[in-house]
């Protein structure tokens, strides 16, 4: 009597966020070193450099969201999970502190000198996105988050030299949330910050 219905699952692990939202969040390597290279004319390494992140600007995780919820299932399958990015987008800590330098001028890199590899360091390969989904490929690189970001930073006046205790950076926005009885222990909404109805 009903059709047949295939519950199709996609689960999309992106390389680490990185550019201008409305919702701007400062706790992300890139954004950190932008807001930081502005405010505080430096940006701070505390690794030695070295450490590898694979970078994706939120622009194109919202074009591969669009592509995971309206992919056919003759791609993929009911179940795939993958790797979301470029693999041309693999850069170390230092490369990224250096493209923040090349936009922003008079601004000094301090690396730490008793700083350690990040264990954290990571090279990720995106090949199957890019097989999969070849039309929905990551369009922003490195230079263009950055531009983003210092035009986004600079049209906010951004200033704040003390940003990581701001409510830019996750942690200290669940914790207001969490004072104002708008979330529990577990991060559940208690009350709305909006009319639902």
């Amino acid at each position: 009597m009903y059709p047949y219905l295939v519950f199709k699952v996609t689960i999309l692990r992106f390389a680490t966020a990185c550019g201008m939202s409305d919702r701007l969040r400062l706790d992300l390597v890139l954004n950190d070193f932008v807001a930081s290279a502005i405010s505080n004319k430096y940006i701070e390494i505390l690794s030695d450099g070295t450490p590898w992140r694979p970078l994706i600007d939120v622009n194109d995780m919202a074009v591969a969201l669009e592509w995971a919820v309206n992919r056919p299932l003759e791609i993929g399958g009911e179940f795939i999970t993958l790797n979301v990015g470029d693999s041309n987008n693999n850069y170390t800590v230092l490369e990224i502190a250096e493209s923040v330098k090349n936009q922003i001028k008079d601004i000094d890199i301090i690396i730490n000198p008793k700083g350690e590899p990040d264990k954290r360091s990571y090279r990720v390969d995106f090949s199957l996105y890019s097989d999969l989904a070849p039309h929905h490929k990551p369009k922003n690189d490195l230079e263009k988050s950055v531009f983003e970001l210092v035009k986004g930073l600079n049209e906010m006046k951004f200033s704040d030299k003390n940003f990581r205790q701001s409510d830019l950076t996750r942690l200290n926005k669940l914790r207001s949330l969490k004072r104002n009885n708008l979330i529990n222990e577990k991060l559940e909404w208690i009350n709305l910050p909006y009319d639902s109805k």
